[in-house]
């Protein structure tokens, strides 16, 4: 067996210092290490042009290697200072959001250029959609609990109670929020010091993740951006439970935000793995209710601590705008016919091209059952008809339902981040629709699937971006297929 070849740059684990000089589709910065061997790339997550960054090499071939931020030991010039506590879900926030605009353009094209195989794709390019609000967009949070902090003054982690997010690039270790982020609600965030210290006062122990023990794990707040409200949800173990005053936190919390506060759920997790909603623990309503209502381009959404919904509802709308743009640029294809609306989620596009088409039968299929009752009861609530929701998997449902086959014109995709798998989309493909409206949360695999369309005899007719998320690297895009 032939002995294998020695990496002459770096070795799995080594912790290096980088200059990052180009910017790659994902957020990955391209350092490069030259030495007498010659010249190797490093893609280092989080990062961006002109920063010197401390960094472990995870993964290594003879080609390139791929590592993990662990600081930042020099800002790039185009950064600017903010107001707001550094987090690791906003790696970008002190980049002009202009800036993060172009790279995010740039990049999602070359992925459309190399892996979709579309060499025009500036020409068949729409819109780059912002997000309304660039900072404080987020309607969730999820704030973990942890034993062991992090000096950032010693730059080490030591063992205290804190409330916060995790350490960048590490598991075990969290680092208090002191203030807002620039992401969440400000008043919340402000006062998150103040809910560390009262759990602190009460000597029940934060998680501590090595050991895998402790009582409080995580506080999670939802937000209506509609009625302003904030849902709560507490998350601990049940180890010391009858030592914690449940009723009395609830009255805690609404001394802090007064009627701001929609409710309080609390949540057991003995679970050892790292989620915030275990699937044996229980859910209980402690105080007030267990939803909120947020409102998307006129139609209401009931949510809950379980539902999926749009994380930065004010740009979800213009997300929703644009595929229903697209997908009523040619009303000919919706009215008088089946919409098939694949992958639906808890059916908020369905709902509005329903509201806005004549005689339009709209069909809905996602494989998570919970999200499927919520498209019903929404669907309801703004009783909005035509619409059919199934709970099932896209492949299997399309091979279960022929009657669907050379009756439609028009297919919503919605999938979750994986893309397509090829055989769903060969079903999809099969089905012989004129127009294909597809949104992607990870352009890399709807530029991979776009190559499969486009030998199936689809075109891009556009393409838009949409900036969901500022500050980091996803981007949403909403492409217009047609035969």
């Amino acid at each position: 067996m032939p002995r294998r070849e020695r990496n002459k740059f770096v070795k799995r684990g080594q912790v290096i210092e980088l200059l990052i000089e180009d910017y790659a589709y994902g957020g990955k910065g391209i350092g490069r290490i030259r030495n007498e061997h010659g010249e190797f790339v490093v893609f280092v997550p989080n990062t961006l042009p002109g920063q010197l960054v401390k960094a472990q090499v995870k993964k290594s071939s003879k080609k390139y290697a791929e590592a993990k931020l662990f600081d930042v030991l020099k800002s790039s010039e185009d950064e600017i200072e903010m107001p707001y506590q550094d987090i690791p879900g906003a790696p970008y926030i002190q980049l002009p959001i202009e800036k993060q605009h172009i790279y995010k353009k740039q990049s999602t094209l070359e992925l459309f250029k190399r892996i979709g195989k579309v060499a025009d794709i500036e020409d068949k390019f729409d819109e780059f959609v912002d997000s309304p609000n660039t900072f404080h967009y987020r309607n969730k949070m999820e704030y973990g609990f942890s034993a062991i902090g992090y000096n950032r003054e010693l730059k080490t982690d030591v063992d205290e109670f804190t409330l916060g997010f995790k350490r960048r690039g590490t598991w075990w270790c969290g680092d208090n929020l002191k203030k807002d982020s620039g992401l969440f609600d400000a008043e919340f965030e402000n006062k998150i010091k103040d809910i560390k210290a009262y759990c602190e006062a009460t000597e029940l122990d934060p998680w501590h993740a090595p050991k895998r023990e402790g009582f409080f794990r995580y506080f999670v707040v939802r937000k209506s951006y509609k009625t302003n409200k904030l849902l709560f949800n507490l998350v601990t173990t049940s180890y010391d439970l009858p030592k914690f005053d449940l009723d009395k936190f609830a009255n805690y919390l609404v001394e802090l935000f007064g009627d701001r506060v929609a409710g309080l759920l609390h949540t057991i997790n003995d679970e050892v793995g790292d989620r915030t909603i275990a699937t044996t623990g229980s859910i209980n309503l402690v105080y007030g209710e267990d939803k909120i209502v947020e409102e998307l381009l006129g139609l209401n959404f009931e949510i809950s601590m379980k539902s999926f919904f749009q994380t930065n509802p004010k740009c979800a709308e213009k997300l929703y705008s644009k595929v229903v743009d697209y997908a009523l640029e040619n009303k000919d294809a919706i009215d008088n016919t089946i919409v098939l609306d694949l992958f639906c989620g808890t059916g908020t596009i369905g709902q509005i091209i329903a509201s806005r088409a004549i005689n339009t039968k709209i069909v809905g299929v996602d494989i998570v059952a919970s999200a499927i009752e919520d498209a019903k009861e929404n669907a309801k609530r703004n009783n909005i008809k035509g619409l059919e929701f199934y709970a099932a998997d896209v492949g299997k449902f399309l091979n279960e339902h022929p009657e669907f086959t050379n009756k439609i014109r028009t297919i919503i995709l919605d999938p979750a981040r994986a893309g397509i798998a090829p055989k769903t989309l060969k079903k999809i493909i099969n089905l012989n629709a004129d127009r294909l409206v597809y949104v992607s949360c990870n352009p890399a695999t709807q530029a991979r699937d776009t190559e499969q369309l486009m030998e199936a005899g689809y075109d891009i007719k556009k393409l838009s971006l949409v900036d969901q998320f500022p500050h980091t690297a996803h981007i949403e895009t909403v492409v217009l297929f047609e035969k």
